[in-house]
């Protein structure tokens, strides 16, 4: 059975006017009382589809999906005019086909996370043009074999160091060259420097104490008492007339030239030491505690610091004052006690970057620093020599001297850097091509940066096929 439907599609607006068009199409019927769909619309091929509108409307919702996917493309979608579910929206998306690309020569090959800790899954890109090429679950060796596998043709494999993607792509492009990626050379690099400078941390401890630091409180220094600013320019100033005294000069002659009075020029003159031009508010009063300050600085220098107690003490002996003058006689030997903490010495990881780093980036003083530690710790000065040698043949790409760096670093005291040649060793080949040429993952970091920001649009709840979907959607230039 079938009756005849009305439909008016109103399309992309030519002008000011919209386009509308009028379309008749007929609606059938089933006359089955089991059949679970009872009626339905016939479509027009190219013009109508099922639950998606005209063609302009389902391409809007299809661009909308792939840049926004759920529940923010329905947003911009109801701002488009153009309302659409977030199960709508990602149908669309689904239904999309893959984009078409070519086998690359260069794969690319690294992990990202779909759940930090518990899932992981492997991303395969065209390292020449960076171009992402399918994300596959899991980051095991057969996982990475069964693609290059069922689309062969890449000469080259740029990975990072797990033993896993070696495996995978030696078995699955047995032909393809693999080339360990020059970041990760150094990243291992610097777990084994990082391990070295731990086991010489005894070393560092003794660099970085220093040996001329005062071991007591300085007792006699605290008898004397701070000199005032006003007693400061007395002294300096009897100083400066007894010298120009000396010289030859007259009493007029010097109160000229330092613009003084005659009278204060005389005073200073006849004063044979300053202590004689210090009376009235500059000379120190005399004290009730004056006859008791001997015994009271014994006390102090056998470590009896407390106020009250030496207050007792000086009771017995017969002393009448209070206790805010022995507490202000005391105060500048408290203050000169309280040491001034200095800086805690660098770690081990702040040495392990002042290893990594080339020395012209270090700042002056962390440059000193680090001059000591090399001069105190022969070991590790071993050890920086080393490493800048290795990044002279990374920098440069000269893999035809890793043989002698690797050969040098044996004769040397250093385990962990012999661990890591001996890594270096296990994957040769690869190692090799890393140093020598200029094919490394970085192009495929990027994409993984760009999954994670595809995640992070939606929540970190996108399963991997709709994940993988947007990423290689938005990666593609046309599709």
């Amino acid at each position: 059975m079938h009756s005849w439907h009305h439909r008016r599609l109103a399309d992309s607006p030519v002008g000011d006017q919209p386009v509308v068009i009028a379309l008749t199409v007929r609606r059938l019927y089933c006359d089955n009382a089991l059949c679970g769909r009872r009626t339905f619309v016939e479509q027009v091929a190219g013009l109508t589809f099922r639950y998606g509108g005209t063609p302009a409307s389902r391409r809007v919702l299809t661009v909308v999906a792939v840049a926004l996917a759920g529940r923010s493309g329905a947003r911009l979608a109801a701002v488009l005019r153009t309302r659409a579910s977030r199960t709508t929206l990602l149908r669309a998306i689904m239904a999309v086909p893959d984009p078409l690309w070519a086998v690359p020569r260069v794969l690319g090959v690294d992990d990202f996370a779909t759940r930090r800790g518990h899932h992981y899954g492997t991303v395969l890109i065209d390292c020449e043009t960076g171009r992402p090429l399918d994300l596959l679950p899991g980051r095991d060796a057969s996982t990475l074999a069964g693609w290059p596998r069922e689309h062969p043709g890449a000469e080259i494999i740029c990975r990072d160091r797990a033993g896993s993607y070696a495996d995978g792509a030696r078995t699955g492009a047995p032909n393809a060259i693999q080339a360990a990626d020059r970041f990760h050379l150094w990243q291992n690099l610097g777990t084994a420097v990082e391990a070295t400078v731990r086991l010489h941390s005894t070393c560092l401890k003794t660099a970085f104490t220093s040996s001329d630091e005062p071991t007591s409180d300085g007792d006699s220094a605290d008898a004397t008492k701070p000199m005032s600013p006003i007693e400061a320019r007395i002294r300096e100033r009897h100083a400066t007339i007894h010298a120009l005294l000396a010289q030859g000069h007259g009493i007029r002659e010097i109160a000229r030239e330092l613009h003084m009075g005659g009278n204060t020029v005389r005073r200073n003159a006849r004063a044979a030491v300053p202590e004689q031009l210090l009376t009235g508010r500059h000379q120190p009063r005399a004290s009730q505690l004056d006859p008791y300050k001997p015994h009271l600085d014994k006390l102090w220098a056998e470590g009896h610091t407390n106020a009250i107690q030496l207050l007792a003490e000086l009771q017995n002996l017969g002393y009448r004052g209070s206790y805010q003058i022995i507490s202000d006689y005391l105060r500048p030997r408290r203050r000169r006690r309280i040491r001034v903490v200095p800086p805690a010495p660098p770690g081990i990881r702040r040495i392990t970057g002042w290893m990594m780093r080339h020395p012209e980036h270090l700042a002056d003083g962390e440059r000193q620093q680090f001059v000591a530690l090399l001069a105190h710790c022969p070991e590790l000065k071993a050890l920086h020599e080393h490493v800048r040698g290795f990044a002279e043949i990374l920098q440069t790409r000269s893999g035809q001297h890793l043989k002698d760096w690797i050969i040098a670093v044996r004769t040397a005291d250093l385990p962990r850097l012999h661990a890591f040649a001996t890594g270096l060793e296990k994957d040769w080949d690869a190692v090799l091509q890393g140093l020598s040429t200029r094919w490394n993952s970085g192009p495929v970091e990027g994409r993984v940066n760009h999954i994670k920001m595809v995640k992070r649009q939606m929540f970190g709840r996108a399963k991997l096929p709709l994940l993988r979907k947007r990423v290689l959607l938005t990666a593609a230039a046309n599709w």
